[in-house]
């Protein structure tokens, strides 16, 4: 996941800061020399690494920081706010035109996602009640209208084409259709090149001549490092960029591109791609952006996440069977599903306060294990989900072959259900209800122990 190295290398830094009681004015450049280190190492543009750690040194070594009582959590503050600041301080949003439609033009080199991220930016449009429409205005690659198409239905968005006419009609007739059938959003997709040339963006500022959009977002590679820099503010000088949507930051990617993009470039990043699922797209918010990067979870993230993409009739009804002890294998397979919404479980855990990702790393997170212990309840039958102290031997046998596992795996799972019940009767009895926001009373299960569920 993006910003791994650079979390860890940080932890590192603060961690001997905070061993010590009091600070000096060396052990502040001490810690400043390795943060800078840390985020060279991220690929962050130098000049932005240099000019980073002297506002946060200037800004710790003062009077107030050094003779705090907690220096060490003043500097982690401070560095805290700068990160943010880096970032751009506060969530960038579409701009909003005062005659309809909001227009936006999708750019960017081939490969960085950029037909795939109109599709995301549309559907997170629809789910919010608007009525986009994708436009295919790259006539030039092969089967590009079709990808559009595609990726628009599985979005349940609409796409404008009209095959390999000029870009600069199909966009103008493209805007002129959506005010006829009442699409608030029109977003374009622009050719992309594998390079940068001249006539990419002659072509480009001819449509933002024609349709003057209210947004010109570029999109972005992350794993690219400076070279997503580097090209953010080459058209950046070209088009005037509104904004950035940096995708891949669930790659290996050391990160850099986010915190160089807005410094160099003076343009936010408005959106991030996390994942390849059309849901995949989350709306980037510096200040918690810097509270993963110094490890400090992003629970706001996490709820938002939660209530966007799990049942909550289901979950309540999951909690109220918890609360009442009547919770079966039937509604832990139904727990399974809801989390597996979520996407990854390593991802979901980042975004949990006090968990490191040395920690993440040492719990061997294996999201098949999910997969493996859902395949053993659906090789049970429905009497034995709702019962299962009736699952014999020769029961146990049948299961574990239905499911291809061993009867060793069927024995583990039962064993750590009958726990998690225990639990709940526990709690149940001193009148607790101890859950996580959204799961359903899931955080229960933590102390059952189940493989590669660490929560």
């Amino acid at each position: 996941m993006a910003f791994e190295g650079l979390s860890e290398k940080l932890s590192g830094a603060f961690r001997r800061l905070r061993s010590k009681g009091k600070l000096s004015e060396s052990d502040v450049k001490e810690a400043m020399r390795e943060v800078r280190l840390a985020l060279l190492e991220a690929d962050v543009n130098y000049k932005v690494a240099r000019d980073f750690t002297k506002t946060v040194t200037e800004r710790a070594v003062g009077e107030q920081v050094m003779q705090s009582l907690t220096p060490a959590q003043m500097v982690i503050k401070i560095v805290n706010e700068e990160l943010t600041a880096l970032m751009g301080g506060e969530q960038a949003r579409l701009n909003s035109p005062s005659r309809p439609p909001s227009i936006i033009m999708m750019c960017g080199l081939q490969g960085a996602g950029k037909t795939t991220h109109c599709a995301k930016l549309g559907k997170m449009l629809l789910a919010q009640g608007h009525r986009p429409l994708l436009v295919a205005c790259d006539i030039y690659r092969p089967a590009a209208i079709r990808q559009l198409q595609i990726v628009g239905e599985q979005a349940g968005v609409p796409v404008f084409e009209m095959g390999t006419e000029k870009p600069v009609k199909i966009a103008r007739e493209a805007v002129r259709h959506a005010r006829d059938y009442g699409n608030d959003y029109v977003i374009i997709d622009t050719a992309g090149r594998l390079q940068i040339d001249e006539i990419l963006m002659q072509e480009l500022i001819d449509l933002k001549e024609a349709v003057e959009p209210s947004d010109i977002l570029l999109v972005v590679d992350a794993m690219t490092g400076q070279e997503a820099v580097n090209v953010a503010d080459t058209f950046n000088q070209q088009l005037d960029i509104t904004g950035v949507i940096l995708t891949k930051l669930d790659g290996d990617t050391r990160g850099g591109a986010a915190l160089s993009v807005k410094a160099v470039t003076g343009k936010p990043i408005k959106f991030s791609g996390t994942g390849e699922k059309l849901d995949d797209l989350e709306v980037f918010h510096p200040d918690r952006m810097a509270s993963r990067i110094l490890g400090m979870g992003d629970v706001l993230s996490l709820i938002e996440q939660a209530q966007n993409k799990l049942d909550e009739e289901a979950a309540a009804k999951a909690a109220e069977k918890m609360m009442e002890n009547r919770f079966d294998l039937n509604d832990l397979l139904e727990q399974f599903t809801q989390v597996k919404k979520m996407g990854p479980l390593k991802g979901i855990l980042q975004k949990i306060p006090g968990l490191n990702q040395r920690q993440l790393d040492d719990a061997n997170i294996d999201d098949r294990q999910i997969d493996r212990t859902a395949a053993i309840i659906l090789s049970m039958t429905p009497q034995e989900r709702e019962k299962p102290e009736l699952i014999n031997a020769s029961r146990k046998r049948r299961i574990a072959a239905g499911c291809g596992m061993k009867v060793e795996d069927v024995n583990r799972l039962l064993k750590q259900f009958d726990q998690m019940k225990k639990m709940m009767k526990q709690f149940t009895k001193k009148g607790k209800r101890r859950s996580f926001p959204g799961f359903g009373g899931m955080g229960g299960m933590g102390g059952a122990g189940f493989p590669g569920m660490p929560f």
